[in-house]
């Protein structure tokens, strides 16, 4: 019985590591380039526990509407995270952008070097 709810939750686990290691990484890294990894790792987590929320054991997809409404998914988590990936690629690529051109302007990517630059 404890094996099985320790497999069942090991999804959830995966959320909170991945969770809590994008918020150390925002919260204590100076880089720009790991802020960024730590904002994409915390979008990943998201994505991760809108698809575990969405899984039933034995479920099939809801294209086929002959089954019984027990017995499938919820699409709407899924589509919210295929969204959600599409979003992140996109924010991720401007973050980068953003920080290619404060590299080009300042000459770090630290974001400290970057701030006392400004004043």
């Amino acid at each position: 019985m404890t094996e099985l709810i320790t497999v069942v939750n090991i999804p959830y686990l995966a959320v909170a590591v991945l969770l809590a290691i994008g918020l150390y990484t925002v919260l204590f890294k100076k880089n720009l380039i790991k802020l960024v990894m730590g904002i994409t790792l915390m979008q990943n987590g998201a994505n991760l526990f809108l698809i575990t929320l969405a899984y039933r054991e034995g479920g099939v997809a809801p294209i086929f509407t002959s089954a019984p409404d027990d017995y499938m998914v919820m699409p709407t988590a899924h589509a919210l995270t295929l969204t959600s990936i599409v979003i992140g690629v996109a924010t991720t690529a401007l973050m980068l952008s953003f920080i290619m051109m404060i590299y080009k302007h300042y000459g770090s990517i630290n974001s400290e070097d970057v701030r006392r630059c400004r004043e």
